[in-house]
C-alpha cells in the first residue's frame, strides 16, 4: 500500500440477548478501500467502495417472525436473510476547501427480510474546511 490507498476491515459479534436501542445487528463483517486521486491528477479527491454483511441472532429472528417490533424493523412477516450493503462514493474538491461528495448504497434484504428490496440510496454532501 501507499499513502494514496486506505483499506479497512471490521468484524463484530454479540449474542443478541440484550435489547438494542439503536441498530439491530448481532453480527457484522465489513471491509473496503479508498483511493486518493493523485494518479488522475486530483490529489484532494477520493473514491471509495465498501461492503458489509449483517446478521441477527436466532432469538431476534424468532421474535421478529412472531410479530415483534424493534426500533427500526419488524412487520410480523420476516423471511430472514442476512442484510448485505454495498456503498461507493466519490469526493471531489470543487473550490478552495469546498468538497462535494456523491454517494450510492445498495441494500439487499433490508432489515434482514428477503421479501424486501433491494433498495437503492443516493446521496450528495457538501463539506467546507475553514
Amino acid at each position: 500500500m501507499n499513502d494514496d490507498v486506505g483499506v479497512f476491515g471490521r468484524w463484530s459479534w454479540n449474542p443478541g440477548t440484550t435489547e438494542a436501542q439503536t441498530v439491530d445487528i448481532s453480527r457484522s463483517l465489513s471491509g473496503g478501500v479508498s483511493i486518493k486521486g493523485s494518479s488522475w491528477s486530483r490529489p484532494k479527491d477520493t473514491v471509495g467502495i465498501g461492503y458489509a454483511v449483517n446478521g441477527i441472532s436466532s432469538s431476534q429472528i424468532a421474535y421478529l417472525q412472531q410479530g415483534g417490533m424493534a426500533a427500526f424493523i419488524g412487520d410480523g412477516a420476516l423471511s430472514y436473510k442476512k442484510e448485505q450493503i454495498l456503498e461507493t462514493f466519490y469526493s471531489a474538491k470543487v473550490y478552495k476547501e469546498l468538497f462535494i461528495s456523491a454517494d450510492y448504497q445498495r441494500i439487499a434484504n433490508p432489515a434482514y427480510n428477503s421479501a424486501r428490496g433491494p433498495v437503492n440510496f443516493f446521496g450528495l454532501r457538501a463539506h467546507i474546511e475553514m
